[in-house]
């Protein structure tokens, strides 16, 4: 991604985003108010800091922008249940598959990511939800599944998920989230590209 590209798109976000169209959640036949920004991961760095004035340029506009970073919200659920440190004595020995299905069941989406997220949310007044943090939460997490549960959490404001990928979209073969341009997470269909949105 040129840094031209990321500016065009960075305004467009920012466009969109401030728009009563998106705010209000017109235009949506009833589906859920979930947005989709893709990325090429290698611009992550300047992802992050175009987020970061989008954010300064809303909150200008007296728009509140609730960021919850996925991986920051793993490390402080384990801590809180004092899993933490133990898991990182036992990570370099523990085989893989096991490590990674450990963990799995400790950040299952349906039993602790969602009532989590639900609590950050209940936090104070916000306009639109940024979700962050995907690719560093990756293989344990996967956005599909965080996506899925999420349906019943974020009611009544439109959420953006930043994803390090591709959104492919397909008459035939459905929606699908490609993490880092090469790991088909798995089919989600309810979410808009964002980048397609008009302001």
């Amino acid at each position: 991604m040129t840094p031209n590209e990321l500016s065009n798109q960075e305004e467009h976000l920012f466009q969109v985003l401030s728009g009563k169209r998106f705010l209000q959640m017109e235009g949506l036949s009833n589906e859920v108010p979930f947005f989709i920004y893709p990325y090429d991961p290698e611009g992550a760095l300047g992802v992050a800091a175009a987020k970061k004035r989008i954010k300064n340029r809303l909150a200008n506009k007296g728009i509140e922008v609730r960021e919850i970073n996925l991986y920051d919200l793993s490390v402080e659920m384990l801590k809180e249940r004092g899993v933490w440190d133990r898991l990182l004595a036992l990570e370099p020995d523990q085989d893989k598959a096991d490590f990674r299905e450990l963990l799995q069941g400790m950040l299952d989406p349906q039993d602790h990511i969602s009532p989590a997220i639900r609590a950050k949310l209940t936090e104070g007044d916000f306009d639109i939800f940024f979700l962050t943090g995907i690719g560093e939460a990756f293989p344990y997490i996967r956005s599909h599944n965080v996506l899925n549960n999420l349906q019943s959490v974020v009611t009544g404001k439109p959420m953006l998920l930043f994803f390090p990928g591709r959104y492919e979209q397909s008459d035939t073969l459905g929606s699908s989230l490609v993490l880092f341009g090469r790991l088909k997470d798995d089919q989600y269909y309810r979410a808009k590209n964002i980048l397609e949105q008009e302001a």
